[in-house]
């Protein structure tokens, strides 16, 4: 039996938490006692055709074990099947028996008609949301990212520390301007950071976040720097990296899969496709997503449920013409406010359907409570 309570150092080294981080729920326990010779690995790499899990520090160290088969079903939700990041039980060294609880899960709503919700990456402790000093630049979509930040904690933990990496710093003279535009994220506590991701001094701005045993993710568009990134962390020229179109600075996905990868300093780097969209799942909290400012303004109007547009006693708007608030952010605050309510009362739908079709019992069949 693996001793959830013993420091393994080769499983630290590609992220397993410590003692006091690990959730101690039953469901957590539970698993552990009902697979005594299963080993905890980490997802490592996710593909169509399975997983490549890892349980030790060196490269060569993964597997490629066989998946439980509800999991290859297509109709088994998407966001109940392991993703990059998530720890799993192996036993033999052949096949998955479990998924373990996840700490955090960066997850959004998947494209259709149907409400579905993908994870982007699990169990991360920090979140890098990669943006270019060029035409990527986009405090719009920085706000959304920081909103499924926002939404990724779990039950027993907070959401992951989201740090903003403004990137191509050595290609602009607007670096500084584009801190201040972003000078309301800074000021409800969002690291702003600056760098070139090609010089590993600039980039070791952001080793205060990549301690040992800590998981990061990298998430952006194509183009931003994401992979140069994760060069640069590793000393090594590991990802393919591209250049981006001169008319829109948008590149091509050179990363083709997401990744984790242990760093020399002891942490651990996911890398991301680049995601152009960045759809709510509804269960995401503004307030923790880069619009507490906002969401305090709005307890001060006088009616509560003001709607920001012109009602008198709104708070929203006296800020706007005091100059305190962007008008920008308002605004995509509104239009995020709406998606996460539709996206809310899908989620509850769904639900609901499923409470229903797993309560109803077939005609003459009595209960068994």
């Amino acid at each position: 039996m693996t001793d959830v309570a013993s420091e393994d150092a080769d499983l630290r080294r590609i992220g397993w938490p410590l003692a006091a981080d690990r959730p101690a729920d039953p469901a957590w326990q539970a698993l552990f006692a009902a697979h005594l010779q299963a080993r905890p690995a980490r997802v490592v790499e996710q593909h169509r055709s399975g997983y490549v899990v890892a349980h030790g520090p060196a490269p060569g160290q993964t597997l490629r074990p066989e998946s439980l088969p509800d999991w290859q079903r297509p109709r088994f939700p998407a966001h109940a099947r392991p993703a990059v990041g998530d720890w799993v039980l192996v036993e033999e060294a052949k096949r998955i028996v479990a998924l373990l609880p996840r700490r955090t899960a960066i997850k959004r709503a998947a494209a259709g008609e149907h409400y579905h919700q993908q994870v982007i990456a699990a169990n991360v402790d920090v979140v890098f949301i990669v943006c270019g000093l060029d035409a990527d630049f986009n405090p719009r979509r920085i706000e959304r990212y920081l909103m499924l930040v926002g939404g990724a904690g779990g039950q027993q933990t907070g959401a992951p520390q989201p740090v903003v990496v403004l990137t191509k710093a050595d290609r602009t003279d607007y670096a500084d301007d584009a801190l201040e535009v972003l000078a309301d994220l800074a000021a409800q506590d969002v690291p702003l950071r600056t760098v070139n991701a090609k010089d590993p001094a600039s980039v070791a701005q952001l080793h205060g976040w990549l301690g040992p045993g800590r998981t990061a993710v990298l998430v952006g568009s194509s183009g931003a720097g994401k992979s140069t990134l994760t060069n640069t962390l590793l000393g090594i020229e590991r990802m393919k990296t591209g250049a981006v179109r001169e008319t829109d600075s948008r590149g091509r996905h050179t990363t083709t899969h997401r990744a984790l990868i242990p760093l020399p300093s002891g942490a651990c780097l996911i890398d991301t496709p680049g995601m152009r969209e960045l759809k709510p799942t509804g269960e995401e909290d503004l307030a923790e997503g880069g619009f507490a400012d906002i969401e305090a303004l709005a307890a001060q109007c006088r009616f509560r449920d003001c709607a920001h547009q012109g009602e008198p006693g709104c708070a929203v708007q006296a800020a706007i013409e005091a100059d305190v608030l962007d008008p920008g952010r308002l605004a995509n605050y509104l239009k995020l406010q709406e998606e996460v309510a539709t996206a809310a009362a899908k989620l509850a739908k769904r639900e609901a359907e499923q409470q229903g079709k797993h309560g109803r019992r077939p005609a003459g069949k009595p209960s068994r409570r």
